[in-house]
């Protein structure tokens, strides 16, 4: 009997010590209700696409400075990074969302961030907003970034949508004339542009004048840039409600791109191209006009380069030549809400750091390529593209991603695309079929809210 009420002491002995060492520790899951140290510190992760260039080739490796900077300002938050990429990081964060293990802070774009608002797992940004800081940047822009009247993403870098030619190709066969590079705003009419991709088929054969895709989501905001201004329309009505691109100027513009396609004008077997082979195409030199860069792109795309060129920025053509209407490229900062008021505040901290420091915030935005988000915050490089890119702004419009239920709706779209270049389907019969499902995909999203 003595024997076992020892054996019972001990073992409560044991547990209790096991119990004070792991308090003294301080260590905790980052992903935990609580990750407040025993000394008051705070642990936080940050997952980030690859949005910054990397330092030195070397992929994290000026996120680490930002953090290494940061702390040197609050030395009690410490940062945990993890860089994802473009292709598994969706799907990456769908899993750690679904296993309550999200990041605290994500760098990424409004289509996703905003979806994630809308189903209450963000923290609200209101308060790191005052009205000078909001009023300082364009309603378009504040408009992806919000649901309702509740910030959910700190808009940071931004830069229009729109195409790039390769000038050093046009200057080669004597054809430079025929792009309006020496019209202030660069706007033209689709009978330009046609004139312009039929002097590459003939000047230089080997040369494929233009690009589209339609094999997968990712990019989808170049091919919906390119359909609504060639055919002078939008992609869903002002309210968000329906689609509007199976008008009779969408379909139009569908059309031209079947029948370019036919006529060899963009690049061959487009159906099965991604984003990715058409960028790869135009920066092999391959190809001469791009329908999906920015500002930030070409920044990014610059290393990829394989021919030396001249990449120029390009408004999309309209039937008239009449301002166009460019998708605004939008990278801003989130807050996982995982129930810690300490890791949100230290959060806020982080994003404060990146996008407002004296130093750094500017730092940070040369080292993204892209534009400030804040109207008074320019001159941030030197180059005429940066300096069209900044007179571009005034050419921004609103982007459908902040439908309701447009995680869905982006599923359909390349698929009509498809079935129109493959002509299984008329331009019109696949983008009415494209709008019955995205209608009813924006009614089910209006009543999930």
């Amino acid at each position: 009997m003595v024997r076992k009420k020892r054996l019972i002491l001990l073992v409560a002995i044991t547990l209790l010590l096991s119990l004070l060492l792991s308090a003294c520790s301080g260590k905790t899951n980052t992903n935990s209700g609580n990750a407040e140290s025993s000394d008051g510190s705070v642990e936080i992760t940050w997952w980030t696409f690859p949005n910054f260039q990397p330092l030195d080739g070397e992929l994290g490796k000026y996120e680490k400075e930002i953090i290494k900077a940061f702390n040197e300002k609050h030395p009690d938050i410490k940062v945990n990074l993890e860089m994802i990429s473009y292709e598994g990081g969706p799907e990456k964060l769908n899993l750690a969302i679904a296993s309550n293990t999200a990041p605290d802070v994500i760098y990424d774009a409004p289509g996703r961030i905003i979806d994630w608002g809308k189903k209450g797992l963000l923290a609200p940004l209101n308060d790191m907003m005052p009205d000078e800081v909001r009023n300082d940047i364009s309603p378009a822009l504040m408009k992806q970034s919000m649901v309702g009247d509740t910030i959910y993403m700190y808009p940071f870098n931004t830069g229009p949508f729109m195409m790039a030619v390769n000038k050093t190709l046009f200057e080669e066969i004597g054809a430079l004339d025929l792009l309006p590079l020496d019209r202030p705003d660069r706007t033209w009419t689709v009978e330009e542009y046609e004139k312009a991709l039929r002097a590459v088929k003939e000047k230089a054969p080997e040369v494929i004048p233009s690009g589209f895709y339609a094999k997968s989501v990712a990019g989808d905001q170049g091919t919906r840039g390119y359909l609504t201004n060639l055919g002078a329309t939008r992609f869903l009505n002002e309210d968000y409600s329906e689609v509007a691109i199976n008008s009779e100027g969408g379909v139009k513009a569908l059309e031209w791109v079947v029948e370019a396609n036919k006529e060899g004008l963009v690049a061959p077997g487009s159906a099965s191209l991604d984003a990715g082979d058409h960028n790869d195409l135009f920066l092999q030199g391959k190809m001469a006009f791009a329908i999906n860069y920015s500002a930030v792109l070409k920044s990014l795309f610059a290393p990829n380069k394989t021919e030396d060129f001249e990449d120029v920025l390009l408004p999309y053509p309209t039937p008239d030549g009449s301002a166009p209407k460019l998708e605004p490229f939008l990278g801003g900062l989130a807050i996982f809400n995982n129930d810690d008021e300490k890791r949100i505040e230290a959060s806020k901290k982080l994003i404060d750091f990146i996008v407002n420091d004296p130093e750094w915030g500017k730092k940070n935005l040369i080292q993204t390529g892209g534009l400030s988000a804040r109207n008074s915050i320019t001159g941030l490089y030197e180059g005429s593209e940066y300096e069209y890119s900044e007179l571009a702004r005034k050419f921004i419009t609103d982007p459908p991603t902040i439908a309701d239920g447009y995680a869905e709706i982006r599923t359909f779209w390349f698929p009509a695309l498809q079935e129109a270049i493959l002509e299984t389907k008329t331009p019109q019969e696949a983008l009415d079929e494209f709008a019955e499902k995205a209608n009813a995909a924006i009614e089910s999203g209006k009543s999930n809210k």
